[in-house]
């Protein structure tokens, strides 16, 4: 755990090495070290993008000298064919990818934050991309009837596989499933207040952003021998917001209070 100065300090100080060693076009700052420090706390983690010039991304990725000198790492993790996941000695962790600048166009990430550039280096285009954040948007739907259909059937399915013994099976269609296909409408059933929506993932931040539906989703998710109440808690809030099928709801109350 670190302090949102050791943090931004040490992403500065990854800038520094990579200036000086002149193989380097610039460094990204994403998630909350990117144009979201507001929301950095002692949880908070590195994430960041490198880009190299053409022909040293190997170089990067297999020699971590880079990093190495900034401050000693203890654990390295390559958890992509692009960077790594990574642990410094003194306890903060980061996550990062190296990419030369032709690879950009097709990356996913989160609004970003120049920390560093070379000042050789002028492509406007993807200073632009750093700026603005090449996007990739969670799947938010534009209407209630395929997301909630899909939570129900889920219940359904998931109650099945549980009635089978297959209770880690049905806990994922319960559980997971149908609470994500819930989130994926959750725009459309209520208020959303403004704080760091995540472009990767609906259940980032929720508590915050969802409060009245926050109150309500740990009794949808009571764990993995609870699924059929966690059911019928999902069961009962489809209903309030949508005009479930009557033959449907029957036959997953059925399922859910038989268990």
């Amino acid at each position: 755990m670190a302090t949102k100065e050791q943090l931004l300090r040490r992403l500065d100080e990854i800038g520094g090495s990579l200036e000086r060693r002149g193989e380097a076009l610039l460094l990204l700052g994403v998630g909350s070290v990117g144009v979201e420090t507001a929301r950095i706390d002692e949880y908070s983690d590195l994430d960041f993008f490198v880009i190299v010039k053409p022909g040293y991304k190997q170089a990067y990725i297999e020699q971590l000298d880079w990093l190495e000198e900034v401050y000693p790492l203890s654990y390295t993790f390559r958890n992509t064919v692009d960077g790594y996941k990574i642990l410094f000695e003194d306890g903060i962790y980061g996550e990062y990818a190296v990419f030369e600048e032709e690879e950009m166009e097709h990356v996913a990430y989160s609004e970003g934050r120049i920390v560093w550039r070379n000042p050789s280096y002028a492509n406007p285009e993807i200073t632009e991309i750093a700026k603005g954040g090449r996007r990739t948007e969670t799947q938010r739907r534009e209407g209630l009837d395929f997301p909630l259909n899909e939570a129900l059937t889920n219940l359904y399915v998931g109650l099945c596989r549980y009635a089978r013994g297959e209770k880690l099976s049905a806990a994922r269609f319960v559980q997971s499933y149908a609470v994500d296909n819930i989130l994926s409408a959750l725009h459309l059933l209520e208020k959303e207040e403004a704080y760091f929506p995540d472009v990767f993932g609906e259940e980032r931040r929720l508590e915050k952003r969802y409060p009245s539906f926050a109150e309500r989703v740990g009794d949808m998710i009571l764990g993995y021998e609870r699924t059929p109440e966690s059911a019928l808690h999902i069961l009962r809030y489809l209903e309030e917001v949508y005009p479930v099928n009557a033959r449907m709801s029957k036959e997953i109350r059925r399922l859910a209070e038989g268990l």
